[in-house]
Order: structure tokens, then C-alpha cells, then sequence
């Protein structure tokens, strides 16, 4: 392997593929990211076994070749160096890394050990704008769960409901869904929030569309260049739709920026309480109050006028409150409950595309 490439490029490979490589597993080569040259293109791939990521990086080729070399190490190499031209050449199991004022040899392993995700054979095809998947990403990865004994809880569901394509997560404390785009196709994959959270990154700086294949056991996502394959969680996801009220007894409409900033001030006395802040609603004044109380601090009031109708209370974990007002995108929230022991429900009274469910907590 011979090849000249420029700094740039091969660092913005790098930033895709290096996060995935797995310093900690029980095989070493999954640390190591695999550097192939054939058909006149220089290849990057990395694997923990439940993803793989790859990418293809423009280069003046004078040789093939395939070695695999510590992925963290060549991404910190890389970046470090000027923009310019670096020059990589294999010797044996070395890689040599040459640029003008710089030279140096990292030590790898031979290709043959790295492992190879399957490939999908039979699998159905569909495409989402990369905009809709980076919006809905963004809105619902963040509420999956962090518990692996409960793995189906750590993924995002996509499904078709009545001929659109949705995106949900829940970690039973919270819900998101968001609605991508309208669609013929009748996906339903699981994927695992860890794979998306590496999705999001390569397409934050992308355009077009995400192409993506997906049989029983895996999805593919494709997009210039770019290849993102994943294990999908098994296990039935459950029927979250159900939870979700349609009317209520208490509603408030509010504007989101100012929603996020009582929010915010109120979360400061809410830290001895696990983060816990009520949520009054009265409909006969036309405000909202949100207070918290901590002993050894003090205590806030925060109020704001509404649109309200019905009045009530609820208590509420507020690094939630702000997660899910962070992700909405309109200019208003309407948050609707029927009681201190029901959930909340925070919409956008412009839009149905995205919903967020809280779950109180005992006051």
C-alpha cells in the first residue's frame, strides 16, 4: 500500500470511523482501524461487532494494499499535522506516515484478523431526506435508555403508522416520537441508540438523502461515501401509543423560549431534590408558575401568562423538562395533564410531527 492523501480528508474519515474502534474488547484488532487500497480508492473501516462504519477517502494510489493499525492513535497522528499532503506507505505490518516536516511508523495488524460484518442479501430498501433524519435523530435519541437489562429500551423504533414513517425511544420515564416523512415502505427496525448517536454525526454535515437497507437482524445506512451498518435489538418494543393521552383536564400554552428559561432559573433550586420542580396551571388568572423548594438553598417562584385552560398541578423531573423543550423546534409548547399521578404531554400547537411524554414524579 501506497498512497498520497491530504490532511483534511483523512482526518474527517477519521472522525467518522475512530469513535467506533473498542479499546476495551476482548480482541485487540477491534481497536485498530483497517486501511484498504484497491480499485484506486483508500478505504477506512472500523468494528465493535455491533457496528461497523466505513468510508471512502480520495487518494492519489500507487499501490494496494490492506493493514489495520490502532485507530485512536492515527486519529490524534492526523489531526495533529499541518494541512498538506501526507504520504502513507505500508512496510510489512508497519505503516509509515510521512509529510514534509514530519515522519513516523505506527506498528499494526495484519488485515486478515480484522472482522467482516455479513452483508444484507435480501433486504428492504427505502430512503430519508438527510435533513428529516438528523431532525428526528436529534428529538428522539436522546430519551432511549442507558440500561442494558432492559436492551430493547436502548434502541429507536421505526415503524410506518398510517403511511408515514416514525421514529420512537423511551426509557419508561420519558417519550419521544417524531414523524420523518410519508412513505409507502413498511419498516420496522430497532436500532440501537449508540448506532444512531454515530449517524448523527456523519450526517451533521451532509446534504441528499440516507439510503437505508435492512433486513431481520441488521440495517445498512448509506450515504456519499459513507457506509454505517448496525445489529438491530431483538425483542418486541412496547405498544407506547397506548400511553399516550388524547384529551386532558389541564392545558398550557406557553412560548418555548420562555418555557426553557423559568425552567431553567427554577432547576437551579431544584439540585437537592433530584431535580424536582412543580408545575401550577391556573386557567382563571391565565398563568403558569413553576417553583422549587430546597432547604439548604432556598427556594424560587417563576411565573408566566398562558393559554390556559383547566387548572392543576404537577411535579416534574426538569433536566427532562428542558431535554425535551431543547428539542422541540416551534415557537410555542403546549403542555397538556389530568392529574398528579398522569403523564404530561408536551406538543407543538402548530404541529403534530413531534410529541414528548414525562412521567410525573410523587410530590
Amino acid at each position: 500500500m501506497k498512497l498520497k492523501v491530504t490532511q483534511e480528508n483523512l482526518a474527517k474519515a477519521l472522525g467518522y470511523v475512530a469513535r467506533v474502534a473498542n479499546t476495551r474488547g476482548t480482541l485487540p484488532v477491534l481497536a485498530n482501524v483497517l486501511l484498504k487500497v484497491e480499485n484506486n480508492q483508500l478505504k477506512l473501516a472500523t468494528t465493535n461487532l455491533d457496528i461497523a462504519i466505513s468510508c471512502i477517502v480520495g487518494a492519489q494510489v500507487k499501490k494496494d494494499g490492506a493493514l489495520t493499525v490502532p485507530a485512536r492513535l492515527l486519529q490524534d497522528l492526523v489531526s495533529s499535522l499541518p494541512s498538506g499532503v501526507i504520504e502513507l506507505e505500508q512496510d510489512e505490518l508497519r505503516l509509515k506516515i510521512q509529510t514534509e516536516h514530519y515522519k513516523s511508523v505506527i506498528n499494526g495488524v495484519t488485515a486478515d484478523e480484522f472482522p467482516v460484518m455479513p452483508a444484507i442479501e435480501k433486504g428492504k430498501t427505502f430512503s430519508v431526506p438527510v435533513q428529516a433524519l438528523k431532525d428526528g435523530l436529534q428529538q428522539v435519541v436522546f430519551a432511549a435508555s442507558n440500561d442494558e437489562s432492559r436492551p430493547v429500551l436502548t434502541g429507536v423504533l421505526f415503524q410506518n403508522i398510517d403511511g408515514t414513517i416514525v421514529a420512537a425511544s423511551t426509557d419508561s420515564y420519558r417519550l419521544a416520537e417524531k414523524k420523518l416523512m410519508k412513505s409507502n415502505e413498511e419498516p420496522h427496525l430497532l436500532v440501537p441508540a449508540s448506532a444512531l448517536h454515530d449517524l448523527l454525526r456523519i450526517v451533521s454535515d451532509q446534504t441528499g438523502e440516507v439510503a437505508i437497507v435492512c433486513d431481520d437482524q441488521q440495517a445498512l445506512f448509506q450515504l456519499d461515501g459513507i457506509e454505517l451498518v448496525a445489529r438491530l435489538i431483538e425483542g418486541k418494543y412496547p405498544d407506547y401509543r397506548k400511553l399516550i393521552p388524547e384529551t386532558f383536564t389541564t392545558t398550557a400554552v406557553i412560548p418555548r423560549a420562555e418555557f426553557i428559561n423559568i425552567t431553567k432559573v427554577t432547576s437551579l433550586f431544584a439540585r437537592e431534590s433530584a431535580g424536582s420542580i412543580v408545575i401550577s396551571v391556573d386557567d382563571a388568572a391565565g398563568s403558569m408558575w413553576i417553583r422549587a423548594v430546597a432547604s439548604q438553598l432556598g427556594e424560587n417562584n417563576a411565573t408566566a401568562s398562558v393559554q390556559a385552560t383547566g387548572s392543576g398541578e404537577i411535579t416534574l423531573n426538569s433536566r427532562y423538562v428542558l431535554e425535551a423543550l431543547q428539542a422541540m423546534r416551534g415557537q410555542d409548547v403546549r403542555l397538556g395533564f389530568n392529574g398528579k399521578v398522569d403523564a404530561v404531554l408536551f406538543s407543538d400547537p402548530a404541529s403534530d410531527e413531534y410529541r414528548h411524554l414525562i412521567m410525573p414524579l410523587k410530590s
